[in-house]
């Protein structure tokens, strides 16, 4: 079986910044492995790989050894990486996407929040600054309390801006922060989750 698994932008573990690593090398532990706590770690789902990511570069990995096995991840002796590559643009994609949808599903009009995902979009192209990405991102925060303080008090309202402003963030972390304000307030969380693993798989899957 393949898993997933996310390394910050340099290459290197996360806990070893002395280790690269290398497609096709075989990293291997000594000792039992801890979930959490000491091995290798990945996930059987993309979008559960990437809640966990210190950083863009996506590993398509296998595991050897003693595994263990949690909900969303498992950790294990070994840990083979067969593709690697840094998908920073389709993460940021993905995340003004799923944005998108939260805002649209919630049927919110706020301009701010629209605002955010539509100044990530031209920033992606070059046609931003990140002075205004950082300023859009600001608004898109300033709308999430002020829905958070209206007197309904709707914390899906909030969410779904939240998920606006997630979108103008940093390339791994607001595709995965983006993707669980979405899923935090669907009533099917799990249908949700798995949708969007399914559309991250396909398009990282056409990277390779």
């Amino acid at each position: 079986m393949n898993y997933w698994h996310f390394l910050q932008e340099d290459g290197c573990l996360r806990y070893d910044e002395k280790t690269k690593v290398v497609v096709g090398e075989t990293l291997r532990l000594e000792g039992k492995p801890e979930l959490c706590t000491y091995g290798f770690h990945a996930s059987k789902r993309i979008i559960d790989a990437l809640y966990y990511a210190p950083g863009p570069v996506c590993c398509l990995v296998n595991l050897g050894g003693e595994i263990i096995s949690d909900t969303d991840k498992v950790v294990a002796q070994e840990r083979t990486v067969i593709w690697m590559a840094d998908i920073s643009q389709t993460l940021h994609e993905f995340a003004c996407d799923v944005a998108e949808k939260a805002l649209r599903d919630r049927k919110i009009k706020d301009r701010r929040s629209w605002a955010a995902i539509e100044t990530k979009r031209k920033w992606l192209k070059g046609e931003a600054t990140d002075a205004e990405l950082a300023a859009a991102r600001a608004a898109a925060r300033a709308a999430a309390r002020d829905a958070a303080r209206d007197a309904a008090r709707d914390a899906a309202w909030g969410a779904a801006r939240d998920a606006a402003w997630d979108a103008a963030w940093d390339a791994a972390g607001d595709a995965a922060r983006a993707a669980a304000w979405t899923a935090a307030w669907t009533a099917a969380r799990d249908a949700a989750w798995a949708a969007q693993n399914t559309e991250l798989e396909s398009r990282v899957k056409e990277l390779m």
